[in-house]
């Protein structure tokens, strides 16, 4: 059956589930929109519950299991994609536990923490960064964070998926990586901090990173094994919290290679 119209009970639910945190975490679901960002999500091991493809567009051989497959008119499609070139596809997902207690973390570990990350498109491109450097968990110090807000998977182009993911409060973290044996780097400027360059990543790690506005709380700093900062050589003072957060995350893993 193919669906033409956008009065249609399932496109408007496809609506509110793209535009509404609330309706996401009522329903349990989530919208992924994009021929690579589904693939990452069923490598992931997200379950599928619907898949909307427009026929006129969409060529994969994905396997979605025992999700329900919809045909939607172009039309349809178009309403609905916030890109008109993602390979014609639009999947609704069951969400994921990102508690942290679920997070199980490898010996030395590598991992990102956020503080109060303010835009979903900062988020999804720290995500990435993850991805392509494969640390061990990316951890945001807010409990009301939402993952499956299309923006941070659009950005993320779907590492979100790839990545070990969770939330909790500041304390909660900090008691997550001291049972973990994990040492807290914080980016941080005091008297004390150091060059990005002079700090020791050979051992488990978190880099801890704030917002681009207001940087890190006190309380990372009070409690950390080590303050860096990004040497600036220009005429401003601070990057954008994602790139920040690939500068540190990569001379880590340079260190450790």
């Amino acid at each position: 059956m193919q669906i033409e119209s956008l009065q249609n009970p399932r496109i408007k639910n496809l609506l509110k589930l793209q535009e509404k945190s609330r309706e996401r975490k009522t329903q349990g679901l989530f919208i992924v929109e994009g021929k690579q960002e589904n693939e990452l999500a069923v490598k992931g091991g997200y379950e599928a519950v619907e898949i909307y493809v427009c026929e006129d567009i969409y060529e994969s051989t994905i396997d979605f299991g025992r999700a329900k497959m919809f045909e939607i008119t172009r039309i349809v499609f178009e309403k609905l994609a916030y890109r008109k070139s993602t390979g014609g596809i639009i999947g609704v997902y069951k969400t994921k536990s990102s508690n942290l207690s679920t997070l199980k973390l490898p010996e030395n570990p590598l991992v990102i923490v956020l503080e109060a990350v303010e835009k979903p498109g900062n988020l999804g491109a720290v995500l990435r960064t993850g991805d392509g450097a494969k640390v061990d968990a990316v951890i945001v110090c807010d409990e009301t964070v939402d993952f499956f807000n299309p923006n941070v998977i659009r950005s993320s182009v779907g590492t979100l998926f790839t990545n070990k993911i969770a939330s909790a409060s500041k304390e909660e973290v900090l008691n997550f990586l001291k049972e973990n044996k994990v040492q807290v780097v914080s980016t941080f400027l005091r008297d004390e901090t150091i060059s990005l360059y002079d700090a020791d990543f050979t051992s488990g790690s978190a880099i801890i990173l704030g917002t681009e506005a207001t940087g890190l709380s006190d309380f990372w700093a009070d409690n950390s094994a080590a303050l860096i900062k990004i040497p600036m050589l220009g005429f401003v003072d601070s990057l954008n919290v994602s790139n920040a957060a690939a500068i540190c995350v990569y001379e880590a893993v340079r260190q450790r290679q």
